[in-house]
């Protein structure tokens, strides 16, 4: 605790002397609080500027955990406001790239094989970040074809560092709930809760190369969208291999036109792959920026990095298929509906007022040129909009719609005329004719009459189950009363005693005070 409590203090103070405290809205503090952020701003260094520049610097100066846990805030507008979740999104986890003789001590390890016996050749780091840096190798396999591989090694002491940053972050969450209940609304506890499972999922490199294998049997079948595939054998825990990806990042718009690339239909297949992966398997890139996405020779469009990805279930699809089918065609009724149904606005409020609501986000976009209209912006304000009607906060809804910001400005940088909702249209209406559809509804019979017959099955089990139970609590029943007329007895002697140590104890403190 002690530990904790000093490391706390220095996490406090770097966030006050780079002026991190600024985005804190003082109006919503209790008086004691407040006093003590005029107190921590009185520290501030001069000339700091504004918006969430100073809260990156903070970070960044307190260290690769802390840079994560800025990039994980940036995932979470419900959490920091969207402006800062933007701002938050430059926050860089760049640092100098650990020796290469360690990285090759990592390597071995993981394993269980001399470097030389698993690469014909290995190269010096590429890109270097707080969990891991990126190599270049080449293997041979066994009918002599030579491969390229990204070699991705876990930093040393990683976990370690990590856990102990975690420690201090709860320690801290925990002071914020004691000090403000009201904050308790931001979560705190639950932010590093979430942000703890995400790190150490990330911390396993065979997690990614699963999610990146899931995604590519997903995609196997799409024209304009493939994933690096993973080389498991030269894959553990603190090294991750897969196919090196040669193509020019999203994010260079010149050099894709110089390639003879076509970046219209680039920005189509970014919005679209993604609604695909969304929609249609549930399943998508949650880091979609353009550092994460390339485009190869052959013109299609290749993700990497799958350190965190977002889940959609059945029910948050159909609601995602059946708002933005809605919007496009101004169904707001319809669009309502789908809220009440999903079971995500509570039943007393009224669908008419629901939709009278959405009809004011609704309407102002269609007046509007195609290409001037957020698809982005209209979920973020429908969110809004569904805080007035007692809608609580879905995390995976809240990633979706953090991740669709990104992918937006990604299409719209290289298609700036790009109509977003003509380019959703055909995603949504497929999965709409395939899931709820005849053929979908046919298949919805299907697996309802599979649960009725393994509940049917089970019916003789559950009876025997039952009657144990029964015959369990009559057996109880007879000594209940006398069980609990002793309980009740020793509470009462319990209490006495505690009481009587309690006033001893304040009795000695107020002598030794006087002595």
């Amino acid at each position: 605790m002690l530990a904790s409590l000093l490391r706390g203090a220095h996490v406090g103070f770097v966030l006050a002397r780079e002026g991190g405290l600024s985005l804190i809205e003082a109006g919503d503090l209790p008086p004691h609080l407040r006093l003590a952020l005029r107190a921590g701003r009185l520290l501030e260094r001069r000339g700091l500027g504004t918006g969430a520049g100073p809260l990156q610097r903070a970070l960044t100066r307190l260290g690769p955990s802390y840079v994560k846990f800025g990039q994980f805030l940036a995932t979470r507008p419900d959490i920091v406001g969207l402006e800062a979740a933007r701002d938050l999104e430059t926050l860089q986890d760049r640092v100098p790239p650990f020796p290469q003789d360690v990285a090759l001590r990592v390597i071995e390890a993981a394993l269980g094989k001399p470097v030389q016996s698993l690469f014909v050749s290995f190269s010096q780091p590429i890109a270097a970040a707080s969990i891991a840096q990126v190599h270049k190798a080449h293997i041979l396999d066994p009918d002599g074809t030579e491969r390229v591989l990204a070699v991705k090694v876990m930093r040393p002491g990683v976990r370690e560092r990590f856990q102990r940053d975690l420690r201090v972050m709860r320690f801290i969450a925990r002071i914020v709930h004691a000090l403000s209940p009201e904050a308790e609304r931001l979560r705190p506890r639950e932010v590093v809760e979430i942000l703890a499972r995400s790190v150490t999922m990330e911390m396993d490199f065979r997690l990614e190369a699963a999610a990146m294998s899931e995604l590519a049997q997903n995609t196997k079948d799409d024209t304009d969208f493939r994933v690096p595939r993973p080389d498991w054998e030269h894959t553990a825990r603190d090294v991750l291999s897969s196919e090196w990806i040669e193509g020019i990042p999203l994010n260079d718009r010149a050099a894709i036109e110089a390639a003879g690339h076509d970046s219209r239909a680039l920005g189509r297949a970014v919005i679209q792959s993604f609604l695909r992966h969304a929609i249609r398997d549930g399943f998508f890139h949650a880091d979609m920026h353009p550092g994460n996405l390339f485009v190869d020779p052959t013109g299609t469009l290749v993700a990497v990095d799958f350190g965190i990805m977002g889940r959609l279930g059945h029910n948050e699809r159909r609601f995602l298929a059946e708002i933005l089918l809605g919007f496009i065609l101004r169904d707001y009724k319809r669009v309502a509906q789908v809220h009440f149904e999903a079971g995500y606005v509570p039943a007393h409020h009224s669908v008419d007022d629901f939709a009278q609501a959405i009809r004011a986000i609704g309407e102002p976009i269609h007046q509007r040129k195609a290409d001037e209209i957020s698809m982005a912006k209209v979920l973020t304000l429908l969110f809004d909009i569904t805080a007035l009607f007692d809608m609580r906060t879905r995390t995976e809804l809240v990633m979706l719609q953090k991740t669709m910001v990104v992918v937006e400005g990604v299409a719209r940088s290289l298609d700036p005329q790009l109509d977003m909702w003509t380019g959703a249209e055909p995603v949504v209406r497929s999965w709409i004719a395939r899931n709820l559809g005849p053929l979908g509804r046919i298949e919805g019979v299907g697996r309802a009459a599979l649960t009725i017959t393994d509940v049917v099955s089970d019916l003789p089990d559950l009876a025997q189950r039952l009657r144990r139970i029964l015959v369990r609590l009559d057996e109880a029943g007879t000594g209940n009363a006398d069980r609990l007329d002793a309980f009740a007895r020793a509470t009462r002697r319990r209490a006495i005693w505690s009481t009587l140590a309690l006033w001893t104890i304040a009795v000695g403190a107020l002598v030794m005070a006087f002595r």
